[in-house]
């Protein structure tokens, strides 16, 4: 789906797959890709994935719901999804935001995360949610 704003027009709806092609996603990001970051957790540094955000209504399971599995750890928050055929991170529903899914940008067709410059980090290790208020 494409949207027209002016002369310039901004592809809606983007497909992301695992490395085998077994799960496909479909997001819609209106914005393009939002808040591009890496966090250095204890699992984020270990799978060493850049994400972008997107609401959870934003991402759609096409095909391969039977071969993602589910991984949790620590408060069981965050919902962290892989192919369970190729082993590669897809998206995980967000512990700081449960609200939103973080993505795999390097599963979107056509994006090189490695061409998007400089990407922040964050401070996973320290996250709000471990600290005792």
């Amino acid at each position: 789906m494409i949207k027209r704003v002016g002369n310039i027009e901004i592809q809606l709806k983007h497909k992301a797959t695992c490395h085998c092609g077994a799960v496909e996603l479909e997001l819609t990001l209106p914005n393009g890709l939002e808040n591009p970051r890496r966090c250095d957790c204890s699992i984020c540094r270990r799978k060493g994935a850049i994400v972008a955000s997107v609401k959870l209504d934003g991402i759609r399971v096409v095909k391969g719901q039977d071969v993602l599995r589910l991984y949790q750890f620590n408060t069981h928050t965050a919902k962290h999804y892989f192919c369970s055929l190729c082993g590669i991170y897809t998206h995980h529903q967000r512990r700081s935001n449960p609200t939103e899914y973080g993505f795999n940008i390097g599963c979107l067709d056509g994006v090189n995360p490695f061409e998007l410059g400089h990407i922040v980090t964050g401070d996973g290790i320290n996250h709000p949610a471990d600290r005792n208020v």
